[in-house]
């Protein structure tokens, strides 16, 4: 399953000297389909370190293997 997905920047963390980034909308796109916005199924004030951590999220989240989330940002 696609996403795509815009960032906003976030703030450094205390975890880490990392800088993370907040997701400000998120669609999803299925086979043949058009884009769904699906921003309110996420918690959008969690700061991500890498759009890999977003991946797993969205795996968990919609009950899919993490190989099965391809994720694209759009600029």
């Amino acid at each position: 399953m696609l996403f795509e997905f815009t960032r906003r920047s976030g703030a450094p963390t205390v975890f880490n000297d990392g800088t993370t980034f907040h997701v400000d909308q998120i669609s999803r796109f299925g086979a043949g389909e058009g884009p769904t916005d699906v921003s309110h199924l996420i918690d959008r004030s969690y700061g991500y370190h890498s759009s890999r951590e977003l991946q797993w999220h969205l795996a968990d989240r919609f009950g899919l293997a993490p190989n099965a989330v391809a994720l694209r940002e759009a600029h």
